[in-house]
């Protein structure tokens, strides 16, 4: 799924040079302030196998037309260690996931800085609340992550700046990580605490 998620934004990355333009400050002398969005990670709940069940939503506010603040909400569940590198063979590889799962609930804050014309980078501090439960369904702990998440993108706008799309490549980072269950850590050992990622956000400004 990871894969599959990955191929379907390129595909929207390279379809969107050919219809859209960058955002360009210059001509953003009444900019729309707001905008809600989300991501294409959802399209990760149509796996039947490791449905993640993933709910995001951002919601973000432009201070100016290069600087942007915003918050998150996401929500999902997860059964393997988070460092695995994403599209990795090792990823739900037999052994390689937890006996149970996590679930998490995640406000985020973030900011954004446009540096030229569509071109950004921001960084996202995500508030990972974490209930872990075993392979039998039930709670065993509660734990907290801090995950520092590093992005570099570009943005395409669509339809009079209406719309949005933001492929990125990212990095996450995770300095403080308490109260994992040690059925868990053994499992997780063996993994960095960190990982890269790509970044595939959309939304509609107002």
């Amino acid at each position: 799924m990871q894969k599959k998620i990955l191929g379907i934004g390129l595909a929207l990355v390279l379809a969107s040079s050919f219809q859209v333009h960058a955002q360009n400050t210059k001509q953003d002398g009444a900019y729309k302030r707001w905008f809600v969005g989300s991501t294409l990670y959802l399209l990760g709940n149509f796996d039947k196998v490791n449905n993640p069940e993933y709910v995001q939503l951002n919601v973000g506010y432009r201070i100016t037309p290069k600087d942007v603040v915003s918050f998150r909400f996401k929500r999902s569940i997860y059964s393997w260690p988070i460092g695995i590198p994403f599209g990795s063979s090792s990823f739900d590889a037999p052994g390689q996931n937890y006996p149970g799962h996590a679930r998490i609930l995640a406000p985020t804050l973030g900011y954004q800085r446009f540096w030229w014309k569509g071109a950004y980078t921001s960084v996202q501090a995500l508030n990972a609340f974490e209930k872990y439960l075993d392979e039998d369904n039930k709670k065993i702990g509660n734990g907290y992550t801090l995950y520092l998440d590093f992005y570099l993108g570009y943005q395409f706008k669509f339809f009079n700046d209406r719309f949005f799309f933001e492929p990125a490549i990212g990095i996450s980072y995770w300095p403080l990580r308490t109260n994992v269950p040690a059925s868990f850590k053994s499992v997780e050992v063996k993994w960095p605490n960190y990982f890269i990622q790509p970044g595939f956000d959309f939304g509609f400004r107002f």
